[in-house]
């Protein structure tokens, strides 16, 4: 496990980007962190910064469950969220594996506002395309990255940056972090 302890967007970036060069081949990668890190921005820019290295952005919300599953104990449910939300199934299924094996993989499933299937296009990788899947609460779920990452905020921080409407995650990062750990992962 190799550490890495950036202190700006710019340098998780370069973290990020150097730790995937020196991995030769197709590679599964999770941008991991709560909401207020962003990291689907931070991921886009680590895209950016690959080229000419083909690699393709996943955001891990467009691979939740229906919204009739996800939200059965409610649209606030921070143990639902941390548990149910993603469909670990349909990701490991139309992304990781195929990433892996084929390399055509499924950029989106549904969009994670209206509920309906986004009906995406397989995009195949070239023998050396990168997969970054980028989201919150991704890891200690046993899905196969070849390289995690995890944005970590201070508890000061991660308040501070929570905007007001996603207060009612901060429980299940606060669990995430006991239960998980995934900073060691």
């Amino acid at each position: 496990m190799i550490v890495a302890q950036p202190s700006t967007p710019a340098g998780v970036v370069d973290a990020v980007v150097s730790l995937i060069s020196i991995r030769p081949g197709r590679l599964r990668v999770a941008i991991d962190g709560a909401p207020a890190a962003e990291p689907e921005n931070l991921a886009e820019q680590v895209v950016r910064e690959l080229a000419p290295r083909r690699s393709l952005l996943v955001r891990a919300d467009h691979f939740w469950r229906q919204a009739s599953l996800r939200l059965e104990d409610g649209r606030h449910d921070a143990d639902a969220w941390l548990d149910h939300w993603l469909d670990e199934a349909a990701l490991r299924r139309e992304v990781l594996d195929p990433c892996a094996t084929t390399g055509r993989v499924l950029p989106a499933l549904r969009d994670p506002i209206t509920d309906r299937s986004l009906r995406s296009v397989r995009v195949e990788l070239p023998p050396d395309g990168v997969v970054i899947v980028a989201g919150s609460v991704l890891l200690g779920r046993g899905l196969p990255f070849d390289v995690a990452v995890h944005v970590h905020l201070t508890q000061a921080a991660l308040v501070r940056r929570t905007d007001e409407s996603q207060g009612w995650t901060l429980p299940a990062l606060a669990r995430y972090e006991r239960e998980r750990n995934p900073a060691a992962l």
